[in-house]
């Protein structure tokens, strides 16, 4: 299965590059939707009227096409996560998708999912944040 790659960040809700462990490393995108009103154009976040630029923590987000508005929560769980990665316990290269759901581990927002190859956990972290290792149960914990 290989994953469509984005051209350019205007595409993509959210894009990262993240080094895990010493040998592990993932890459990751989600890519807009249409508008499920009009399905004519992207949704994305509301544009500044005066300066034009993109409001960055706006709580929703608009059809520039139809001005159709979905709360940032409910959007973001329709999308299909991509993820291109090397296992940091296999050493293995492999790709999923996945719905667009971050939980929370050990207080930081992360992506989850298991290794194609060794059903290794892999955790891709918001922000570039290390999770604090105080227990392996939370870390395996499947919620």
């Amino acid at each position: 299965m290989a994953l469509k790659k984005p051209n350019s960040m205007d595409e993509c809700i959210y894009f990262t590059s993240r080094a895990i462990g010493d040998k592990g490393y993932a890459i990751a995108w989600v890519f807009k939707n249409d508008c499920p009103k009009c399905k004519k154009a992207q949704m994305g976040k509301p544009k500044n009227d005066k300066t034009g630029k993109v409001q960055i923590r706006a709580k929703i987000y608009i059809c520039p096409n139809c001005k159709y508005s979905a709360e940032k929560q409910a959007y973001e769980e329709t999308l299909t996560c991509n993820i291109e990665y090397t296992c940091p316990s296999c050493g293995k290269d492999g790709e999923i998708q996945l719905p667009f759901i971050r939980k929370k581990v050990e207080g930081v927002d992360t992506i989850k999912f298991d290794c194609q190859h060794c059903k290794g956990r892999i955790l891709v972290t918001k922000k570039m944040k290390d999770i604090k290792k105080k227990g392996e149960e939370d870390i395996n914990d499947d919620e």
